[in-house]
């Protein structure tokens, strides 16, 4: 999850422990941020992995701590309160971030420096464009109201806020739970992609072997069942050289792909997908686009021209997903 959904859960998750309580309200939303630091250990994280990103901060006993530290010693220090309730605050926003993280397809590992076994509901993307805005607009929405509304109004904002995030958690983790029966019902897909949008959700599979990769998705809606797929194609990893015109979509697949993923990194590293047309005059128009990194019907993708003669010419781009029939991409 984004750092401002972290610090907005940290304040709702203190507000249901304390009610409307300044002091410790500011102490939680802190705790639920705080955890994100572990940013600042990136030049040594490499020698102690265990400061990685998602590393110690992210684990019982990091939260534990910072929860100790801030609410026993440094909190109290600053502004009014009993101690113990700001290290319960602390404690309970810190392991809603580590929780948080958990929920997403990002693992972290909860027991570390004792275990490295990851927990990862993988429910949601780690950032997703509709938490991100409502989270931002939660904060302005706070602090605007601070001082120049009533104070109902200030509670029926909290509880908005809380019937939102809980509803939208309920949701991606109902879906979660659906496409586990869906993965039975297609056993040679491994792996379950969520979608920004909360109620579609990606199932894939991916298969190298000769240099070339086999990989195949369908696309599941929350509550409708699957509503693209499953399709799936096989395409070189690498260009085998091959000139001249190009006279099918299956050719105009294989020609494009491997300029296509040395063009953008995204592509490379998401699940895609491509769509194959003819153009006037000769030719073809290839678009690679992300399954997995988009919103609002667009998606970080890749047009790859063909010309008459063969020639290829690619430009990334943030592009509306196309339609007609998609083929399935790499994974990367």
């Amino acid at each position: 999850m984004d750092l401002f959904t972290h610090v907005i859960l940290g304040y709702l998750i203190s507000y249901g422990i304390v009610g409307y309580a300044p002091q410790y309200l500011a102490a939680g939303a802190l705790a639920g941020g705080l955890p994100d630091a572990d940013i600042l250990f990136f030049p040594i994280a490499k020698r102690f992995p265990v400061l990685r990103h998602h590393g110690i901060t992210h684990s019982i006993l990091g939260v534990t701590v910072v929860a100790l530290v801030g609410g026993l010693v440094i909190a109290p220090r600053i502004l009014p309160g009993a101690p113990l309730v700001y290290f319960l605050v602390m404690e309970a926003a810190g392991l809603g971030h580590m929780l948080g993280d958990a929920f997403t397809h990002f693992s972290v590992a909860p027991l570390l420096p004792f275990s490295e076994r990851p927990l990862e509901v993988d429910a949601d993307r780690a950032i997703n464009l509709i938490l991100l805005v409502a989270s931002v607009t939660s904060i302005v929405l706070l602090a605007s109201e601070r001082f120049r509304v009533p104070f109902p109004v200030y509670t029926w904002t909290v509880y908005g806020m809380m019937i939102f995030y809980g509803g939208y958690l309920a949701i991606r983790l109902a879906g979660r739970l659906s496409m586990g029966s869906l993965r039975r019902q297609f056993p040679g897909y491994t792996h379950v992609a969520p979608t920004g949008n909360p109620f579609s959700w990606l199932l894939l599979y991916e298969r190298r072997a000769d240099g070339r990769i086999r990989t195949g998705y369908l696309r599941y809606s929350f509550g409708r069942g699957i509503v693209d797929g499953p399709h799936d194609v096989d395409v070189p990893l690498e260009s085998d050289g091959a000139q001249g015109p190009v006279a099918t979509e299956r050719e105009a697949l294989e020609r494009s792909y491997p300029l296509a993923r040395h063009t953008s990194t995204i592509i490379d590293q998401t699940y895609h997908a491509a769509v194959a047309e003819p153009v006037a005059g000769g030719g073809w128009l290839v678009q690679w686009y992300s399954l997995e990194f988009g919103a609002f019907g667009r998606a970080a993708a890749v047009r790859v021209r063909i010309g008459p003669d063969g020639s290829l010419h690619a430009k990334s781009g943030w592009v509306p997903v196309p339609a007609g029939r998609p083929e399935s991409g790499l994974a990367g």
